[in-house]
């Protein structure tokens, strides 16, 4: 106990009336009590709020390297039908996201500000850490479960058939429907073990970890209302110019990611690598995320957005000047993975800045932060909807051919343009959109000053007496 706060208890309760007192208890009693101390976050605390993220890594990667061919060529859906599907798809679960995001805080993103009461900074941070950890060890772990599996199975082709071949044509197609109902059963397996994964990761997240409010948030009378949060956010503009930013530089890697696996199979001719391809494309990123955390921290966060996200560029160009080549496929899809690892990071680690902006802006409105992190993956889910939904309709247009062994001509350099200059377009425009984020690392550092500032009254107040008119003086 410091010397002022012992001579502050001292002088409070030689004040307190006797009858103030409880029965038995005495002045110098009240003297020994201790204040309320910060609360810490234990391993387990954050080791269940980390595995909480894993979830929507191993089904998006799944989902969004997988999706596509599983539609065209085992479940045969003509490609209109599929972008229809895909589009439809994603787009009602965007749209629906943030209604259910904010009404009953469905995104755990936003229980780590709800984590628990009156924790230090230090330790919200050390449980991002760990989250980020898990998300990403989440997306290897999604890549590999769903291309092992179906990788392992005999996926058929049916070739074009010519004069020598119309003999064998039942032949071959009996054993192309044997071959499809094995790679059916090996999508339905992979499916069935990351259905596991989600629900066992839910249960420790839900059980794990214990939502409270933050402390300056004990005595709002009232929870804001849906439209009125909404209409505060996105009136904010370091908000809507993150997320512009971010939607072109996600459509960009969507396009890459959902197109990567017929691009091997049918321009590239990798059929049998493209699972392997994609693991090694998620393990470069694995690794090379603590390398992007160190650049962030040294470079600052906007410095590291361009350097981290443009470096793709020259690979992407490289792969469509570059005849295939397996040896050079592999180098390019680990340098790949390099660019993938500060998307993945950089544009979320930057969400939490703007939320900092917001609330000492909006020092009255609490409780918007389930739409700040619903409507940022609002615009993920869009963009996936829109990238999908533009993909096959242009694979049509170019007259693929379900369960082709091959590809007409068209189709193969559509799907080049898909993977290579589609999104080194959608990244420099996406760029450019960044240029205009205007919280760099000083204005950083002030917010965060500033909140921290708050935090301390806050705590000082024993987390449950400032009221929100005294925190907006703090302000």
């Amino acid at each position: 106990m410091a010397k002022g706060e012992g001579a502050e208890s001292g002088s409070a309760a030689g004040l307190l009336p006797t009858g103030v007192l409880k029965a038995g208890e005495h002045p110098a009693q009240v003297m020994m009590k201790e204040p309320k101390k910060k609360q810490q976050l234990s391993i387990c605390n954050k080791l269940c709020y980390a595995v909480g993220g894993a979830p929507y890594q191993v089904t998006g990667c799944a989902l969004g390297f997988f999706l596509q061919i599983y539609l065209l060529d085992v479940a045969q859906v003509d490609p209109f039908s599929a972008s229809i599907i895909l589009f439809v798809g994603r787009a009602w679960d965007a749209f629906t996201d943030p209604l259910v995001g904010f009404c009953i805080s469905k995104s755990s993103w936003t229980r780590l500000g709800r984590l628990m009461p009156c924790t230090e900074q230090s330790e919200r941070d050390s449980a991002t850490a760990y989250r980020m950890t898990v998300e990403v060890l989440g997306t290897v772990l999604g890549t590999a479960i769903q291309g092992q599996i179906v990788g392992q199975a005999d996926t058929p082709c049916l070739q074009v058939p010519n004069g020598s071949e119309v003999a064998s044509e039942g032949a071959n197609r009996t054993h192309s429907s044997t071959s499809l109902r094995e790679t059916q059963n090996a999508y339905l397996l992979a499916a069935g073990v990351i259905a596991s994964i989600y629900v066992i990761c839910a249960v420790i997240l839900v059980l794990g970890v214990r939502e409270q409010r933050e402390p300056y948030e004990t005595q709002q009378a009232e929870p804001m209302s849906f439209f009125r949060g909404l209409r505060l956010v996105m009136s904010h503009g370091p908000y809507i110019k993150l997320i512009a930013g971010f939607l072109f530089t996600s459509l960009a890697f969507m396009l890459v990611e959902g197109n990567f696996a017929l691009f091997c199979t049918y321009t590239l001719g990798f059929r049998n690598e493209f699972q392997n391809l994609l693991l090694a494309i998620m393990l470069s990123a694995t690794f090379t995320i603590p390398l992007w955390q160190w650049f962030l921290t040294r470079f600052g966060k906007k410095t590291a957005v361009y350097i981290g996200i443009s470096s793709a560029v020259p690979f992407l160009i490289l792969v469509a000047l570059k005849e295939s080549n397996l040896i050079v496929t592999y180098v390019v899809a680990v340098a790949a993975g390099i660019s993938v690892a500060a998307a993945f990071l950089l544009p979320w680690s930057m969400l939490p800045d703007v939320i900092d902006d917001f609330l000492l802006k909006q020092p009255h409105s609490h409780g918007t932060e389930p739409i700040f992190f619903s409507f940022y993956v609002f615009f993920t889910k869009f963009a996936s909807g829109v990238s999908l939904g533009i993909s096959t309709l242009s694979l049509d247009f170019a007259g693929y051919q379900t369960r082709g062994c091959s590809q007409p001509a068209r189709v193969r350099f559509t799907l080049k343009m898909l993977v290579t200059m589609a999104p080194i377009v959608l990244i420099l425009l996406g760029l450019l959109l960044f240029k205009l984020y205007p919280i760099d690392e000083e204005k950083r550092r002030q917010n965060k000053k500033a909140l921290q500032a708050l935090r301390e009254e806050a705590s000082s107040s024993g987390c449950s007496d400032t009221d929100s008119t005294e925190l907006a003086s703090i302000l």
